[in-house]
């Protein structure tokens, strides 16, 4: 069986994933995977997390998150995109269990051999969008539709 993604140096920031086969939109392509924990216990190793710019935290739901750092998967080396060719699709559990809900990152377009594979990280932040915290959260995507940050707007 081919690979059909490999973790390689990112011309966006330091890991990237690219596709290694054809990907089509639609097609599930890795789970996003790591050590789950609640958002105190996020607090408690990391602080609130807006001070880096660099996290391997995914928000499940509301009672949990996945720590990629401990064991996490070559999908923690997704970056962000302004202008993605996936996204991260939070899966819930059918026994209504927060526990056992996942993420999957799917292709929202064809994606071709070489492409490196990004999404949205969809940032939030429970503090004020500062300059300095732009910079901080700031994003390298390079595309023309690029905002800036990796932060989302502030809802009015």
């Amino acid at each position: 069986m081919t690979r059909r993604i490999i973790a390689r140096r990112s011309p966006i920031h330091g890991n990237g994933v690219f596709a290694a086969a054809p990907i089509k939109k639609g097609e599930e392509i890795i789970e996003y995977k790591g050590t789950l924990m609640t958002h105190e216990e996020a607090d408690d190793l990391y602080g609130d997390g807006g001070e880096t710019g660099h996290t391997f935290l995914f928000t499940l739901n509301d009672d949990y998150l996945i720590d990629a750092n401990r064991k996490g998967n070559t999908a923690r080396w997704i970056n962000h995109s302004c202008d993605p060719n996936c996204q991260a699709l939070i899966e819930e559990n059918d026994s209504g269990n927060p526990r056992k809900d996942r993420v999957l990152i799917e292709a929202i377009r064809n994606i071709k051999p070489g492409e490196e594979l990004t999404y949205d990280y969809g940032i939030t932040l429970d503090v004020p969008h500062t300059a300095r915290m732009k910079k901080v959260w700031a994003c390298r995507c390079g595309s023309p539709k690029c905002i800036g940050t990796m932060l989302k707007p502030k809802a009015r």
